[in-house]
This record gives structure tokens, sequence and C-alpha cells, in this order.
């Protein structure tokens, strides 16, 4: 005999859990506790995020915070200080372990949330594949002016050297218009060579002008599949932009400075027509695809040391 009396259910927790709203000027912002995910982000009632169900688990990681490795390790196989840990394979078409390990962890608010501002926490423990310890942070803080900025700090509680990546994973969204008219603007000289079926990186190419990955100034995006980290991406005072702009001329934008050396952009492409398309995602991140094999720009996260990363979405 079943029964729905003493539910083990948190009170005010679905299967996104507790939902934080946050409110400055025209800006609106929504943000679930599984996962710390971005939810939604709105500038005047006008969506600049792809959002998830409420009523279900978040779609393609729109949203996420994807941390302790960005993107992909391939056979989820590494050699961290000469000792060698297999993580499950998550992408099971490609054989490679995704997007790290928290995206679909609970969270918990860190102190009172403010109308503006939440700060979210979670316990990575020590498990198969990455037997580590941290703790991460992730703040959300709204500006009337500036937009949503994110702020992820990650501690290492444990007793080894930890190794350690992060990005955040959004769906830009420019306007109504279809993303095949919307104009990116994007800036960068170097681009990671991946092989088709994995996506496992091979070495780096100059970006050249004029060629699929040449959005220097803003070029319309067109019928671009587009799947590719960049680096050496043009800056002013440290700081790198990337926007998409509709033709009507509203759009998104995600800025960040040089501890995010590395961009990831695609274009969505799904076979389920619903999803086809519908976001540009653009993707800040501390270090590449497979870096946990290759060795680049991983960060070394030495016990009771800390990393923080930031980046801030705002629209016009």
């Amino acid at each position: 005999m079943t029964s729905t009396q003493d539910s083990p259910a948190l009170p005010g927790s679905g299967p996104r859990g507790r939902i934080h709203e946050l409110r400055a000027g025209g800006y609106a912002a929504r943000v679930c506790e599984v996962g710390a995910t971005l939810d939604g982000l709105e500038l005047d009632g006008r969506p600049l995020l792809l959002s998830s169900p409420l009523d279900g688990p978040m779609l393609f990681f729109r949203g996420a915070i994807v941390a302790p490795w960005p993107n992909r390790i391939g056979d989820g196989r590494y050699t961290w200080d000469g000792v060698e840990h297999q993580t499950a394979l998550t992408e099971a078409e490609r054989g490679n372990a995704l997007h790290g390990l928290v995206s679909f962890q609970r969270f918990t608010a860190v102190g009172t949330p403010a109308e503006d501002a939440v700060t979210l926490r979670t316990e990575l423990f020590p498990l198969t594949g990455y037997p580590f310890h941290l703790v991460i942070d992730v703040a959300y803080a709204l500006d009337a002016e500036t937009g949503l900025t994110t702020t992820v700090t990650a501690h290492n509680v444990g007793t080894a050297d930890a190794p350690y990546g992060v990005c955040p994973h959004p769906y830009l969204v420019a306007g109504p218009e279809p993303l095949d008219e919307w104009t990116l603007d994007l800036e960068a000289r170097t681009v990671l060579d991946v092989t088709a079926d994995r996506l496992l990186p091979t070495g780096t190419s100059a970006i050249t002008e004029g060629s699929l990955l040449d959005f220097a100034g803003g070029c319309r995006i067109g019928q671009a599949g587009l799947d590719h980290a960049v680096t050496d991406l043009a800056r002013v005072d440290g700081i790198a932009r990337v926007g998409v702009t509709a033709p009507s001329g509203t759009g998104a934008e995600i800025s960040f400075d040089e501890r995010c050396p590395w961009l990831q952009v695609h274009t969505g492409d799904r076979p389920e027509p619903e999803h086809d398309r519908q976001g540009l995602a653009v993707e800040p991140m501390t270090c590449p695809p497979d870096a946990f094999r290759t060795g680049t720009d991983v960060v070394r996260l030495t016990p009771g040391a800390s990393h923080e990363a930031a980046w801030t979405i705002r629209g016009f």
C-alpha cells in the first residue's frame, strides 16, 4: 500500500528544485536549484536565453554550469599526476564523458537570497573517475544597467591537487526571427580542430578572412553549422564580447575576462524540429575540449585553494 502523505520531497521543491526569481530594472532572471541552472533571463519581457520546461529535466544543458570540466573527455579516461582515472561515459554515442558532474546536482542557497542576487552551493564529493573533493559556489547578481553576472568559485576542500575547469552553457536568443537571420559578432584568431565523429581535438588552425568562423565585425549566421571551440579572442581591456543581433535590432551579448581564454559556439542543430537551431550556445571556457587528456589550460587546484571565473549576459 502506498501513501502520498509525508512526502520526502522538500517543501516548494519540483523537478528542477526550488526556483529563485531575480529582478532589477527591466531584467528578470530565473535560477533553478538543480544544477544552479540559469533557466531564464529576460529584458522587458523579451527572452534572452532558451529555457527548459520546469516540469521536467533541463534540456540540452540549457543554462547549465559545467564543472569540473567543460565540454568532453575522450573515452572518459585521463591521467592526473601519474594516475589513470576512468569517468562514466555520458555521451554514449561518441564514447565521451560530457559536461562535467554538477549540472544535475542539487545546490542550496547560501545565506538569504536578495531580490537581485542569490548564491547557490554544492559539495562535490570524491567519486570514481574524479576522486577529488570540491565545494562550488555559483553567485548570480542582476543589475539594471549591466545585466546578469555569474561568478563560479571552486574550493578544493580535499587533500590532493585537483584538475579543474568550468564554463556556462547559455543559449543566447537575439529575437523572434530565425537563428539563420541573426548576426553573430565574434572575433577570434584560432580554432580547435576536431574529429568529425567524436569532436575530439587534433590540433589548431588559424581563422582566416572569409572562412566559416570569420564573424569579426558581425556577420549573418546563415546556414552555417557551428560547434567549434576558438581562442585568441579579440579583447578590450581584457574583456571579450560575443553577441547576436536579430534583424529587428534586438540582441544578447555575453562578456568575460581572460580567466576564460576559450569559447565554444554551437548553433544548436538538433534532429527534432521544435529544438533545432532555436538559440546559439555561447560558452566561455577556462580550458578547451578534452583538456583533461591534453592538459591544455587545466587549472591545478591545490588543497585549500580556490578558483574563480565570471561572465555577464546583457540584452539590448
